[in-house]
């Protein structure tokens, strides 16, 4: 049964709850610059994430751990540029949060102070409860991290599924609930049971965003270059492509490097 949509001029932290409340669903993509975000903010887009996974779809990195704060700022200033309705959030990266709770909250207001951006994303439970607390307590939102969590990569040693094993399942559960219990204002579950994300979402009241998580959930989030085909070498089962980009545009390169090396291009009437 769709849902009536309330047309928001604006989305925020309070947005999405509300929206979770009344039952429709939150979409939520990437962007990495000022174009992009132009882009997707204007087809109407929810929540842009300005994700650490800019170290791959941008940087050409294998993984998400060597993109830098400096780095995550200067794409998240570009996007927020671009942006008029939706909520930006932005990746806090690999070592800039998780030892040190005080680093944490420096690293989330130079963030907040330098890229304009509306709210950070970290990756964890209770393990960084005390950063997410300390970030929470300077009034800077929060969105939290659970299931498979890239930047922790190599201590996991694959991207299958998380959360499969009853244990692990609990302990996801005890995790959502405490981030909300802490202030959170919404939560990504990544590569989990589909079944375990339904069940999360019915049991906390801040909405849901899946990633390969089923559509139990309170709205859904890819990576843009992922969902528009820019990308040909990832196809994970949760990836639904919308473009493919990659074969358009290497097409229409193509094209162009042809009419230069003819001199089709430019004719008569593209000259001054």
């Amino acid at each position: 049964m769709s849902v009536a949509k309330k047309d928001y001029k604006r989305i925020t932290t309070k947005s999405l709850i509300e929206m979770k409340s009344n039952g429709e669903k939150i979409s939520m993509l990437t962007a990495y610059d000022y174009t992009m975000a132009k882009i997707v903010d204007t087809a109407g887009i929810d929540v842009i994430l300005v994700g650490d996974s800019a170290s791959n779809v941008m940087a050409g990195h294998e993984t998400t751990l060597p993109i830098t704060l400096d780095q995550m700022i200067y794409h998240a200033s570009s996007v927020v540029r671009a942006v008029d309705r939706g909520l930006v959030v932005v990746d806090l990266p690999f070592g800039s949060y998780q030892s040190d709770s005080k680093e944490a909250l420096r690293s989330s207001i130079r963030i907040m102070k330098e890229s304009g951006a509306h709210a950070v994303k970290l990756e964890g439970g209770k393990e960084i409860k005390e950063s997410i607390k300390k970030i929470l307590n300077a009034g800077i939102p929060v969105m939290g991290h659970l299931g498979l969590t890239p930047q922790s990569i190599y201590k996991f040693g694959t991207y299958t599924v998380r959360a499969k094993e009853e244990e692990e399942a609990e302990k996801l559960i005890e995790d959502a609930q405490m981030l909300e219990k802490v202030g959170c204002f919404a939560v990504v579950l990544e590569k989990i049971p589909a079944a375990l994300a339904k069940k999360v979402a019915e049991s906390i009241s801040i909405p849901v965003i899946g990633i390969g998580a089923g559509g139990g959930v309170d709205g859904q989030v890819l990576v843009i270059h992922d969902m528009l085909g820019m990308n040909n070498e990832f196809s994970p089962r949760f990836l639904r492509r919308y473009l493919n980009l990659y074969e358009e545009m290497t097409k229409a390169i193509g094209q162009y490097a042809a009419d230069v090396k003819s001199s089709d291009f430019p004719n008569e009437k593209e000259q001054y």
